[in-house]
């Protein structure tokens, strides 16, 4: 392992992020890597841990926004071999500095069961009165 660099990307390469999605189990076999870099593209900032040594993405992180208002982070994973050395506290703040720089100081995440004290130290809290909805199904 080499030093981490974390990199706001418009591309990288798609199955360096297809093996990320599957590190954090949100990967189907059907999904099309080939939709990937529009993903990427389509997202307000998305952000790589590079491992300098390979060169290769071991992390990743995103943000969904207008640029204005609101940010979601989302998408946060970094490679099981990877984990437990801070790789993910450098993506966050990454992530949560460039919002800030854009003027997007409302940002908001879903986090793992579990999860929630990683993120406290960055000024992340409970919503409360809050719940979370996913849609599912046809309408």
């Amino acid at each position: 392992m080499g030093s981490i660099a974390i990199h706001c990307v418009q591309s990288w390469n798609v199955e360096e992020i297809a093996d990320l999605y599957r590190a954090g189990g949100w990967w189907k076999e059907e999904y099309n890597p080939a939709e990937l870099p529009r993903l990427i593209r389509g997202s307000f900032i998305f952000a790589v841990a590079v491992d300098g040594k390979s060169g290769r993405a071991v992390g990743m992180g995103r943000v969904l926004s207008d640029g204005v208002s609101d940010g979601y982070i989302q998408d946060l994973v970094v490679l099981p071999q990877f984990r437990k050395l801070g790789i993910g506290a450098q993506l966050v703040a990454a992530l949560v500095e460039k919002c800030r720089e854009s003027g997007v100081v409302w940002i908001a995440l879903i986090a793992e069961p579990g999860t929630e004290q990683f993120y406290t130290p960055f000024g992340f809290h409970r919503m409360e009165g809050s719940v979370p909805l996913l849609l599912l199904g046809d309408l």
